[in-house]
């Protein structure tokens, strides 16, 4: 597939920001309570100045209109996002799992929409921050079926629908997700040229994205850097729960639940 060169979002970090963190892919749901656990301990602790989350912090979002039904997890886990956000700046970017999140979503948590990409300058550097799964050229079916979820069309038919039907849908995605994975079929990874046209359109020297759950840290070119978040799945063995700092210093990973 032929890269893609977006328009880049500029955010310049303020000035008294001294530590941002970075995480994606918790894939929040109900059925995962240790990872949910997990993810609230965090927000209670972090001592970053800013959170930056980059996509797919829910399994699915179905629609805004699910933070009106009465004790849905989407409001419970929104209101620990509401009480982060009384502390620290929170930006929320679209991941794959959680596009439909809206602007009625941002209000009632308090939070702050975030482009994708989006170019962060903190300490002199140049980030690019993204979700990742734009770069995953290889998945052919899904770049098609990305541009069509994207639509205002799409979107609307989508939620025009009642919300238990759209639960119902999003039950027989997870199966679907769940199925693939058993099967032990492979997943795309970030374009390697792709990522490298991204970072000198940007004038940036780090790619920091999700998405493809496989955590590390790629020299791209002379200078030029990609590093992967963390998925989160606090009941697995060993847990994976990990989140991307930056200071001054530089980065840094931080692992949330034990070892």
């Amino acid at each position: 597939m032929t890269p893609t060169v977006p328009r880049f979002e500029e955010l310049a970090a303020p000035s008294h920001w001294r530590t941002v963190d970075f995480i994606s892919d918790l894939h929040l749901q109900a059925t995962e309570p240790a990872t949910v656990a997990a993810w609230q301990g965090y927000l209670q602790t972090t001592p970053a100045d800013a959170l930056f989350i980059l996509g797919d912090l829910f399994e699915v979002w179905v629609g805004d209109d699910a933070l009106q039904e009465p004790g849905s997890f989407e409001a419970q886990a929104c209101a620990a996002l509401q009480q982060a956000a009384q502390r620290l700046p929170v930006f929320f970017m679209h991941g794959n799992r959680d596009f439909l999140a809206g602007d009625a979503f941002l209000r009632h948590c308090g939070i702050n929409g975030l482009q994708d990409p989006t170019v962060l300058s903190f300490g002199g550097q140049r980030s690019v921050l993204s979700h990742g799964d734009l770069l995953c050229l290889d998945d052919v079916d899904y770049q098609r079926f990305r541009v069509q979820a994207r639509s205002a069309e799409w979107q609307e038919r989508f939620l025009a629908q009642p919300l238990a039907q759209r639960r119902a849908q999003a039950r027989g995605i997870r199966q679907e997700s769940e199925a693939r994975k058993q099967s032990g079929a492979p997943y795309a990874d970030v374009d390697t040229p792709a990522a490298i046209v991204w970072l000198h359109t940007a004038q940036a020297t780090t790619l920091i994205h999700g998405h493809t759950h496989r955590p590390a840290e790629h020299a791209l070119a002379l200078g030029l850097r990609r590093v992967v978040l963390s998925d989160w799945d606090a009941a697995a063995r060993p847990p994976r729960a990990d989140v991307l700092r930056l200071t001054a210093a530089g980065l840094e990973r931080i692992a949330i639940v034990p070892m």
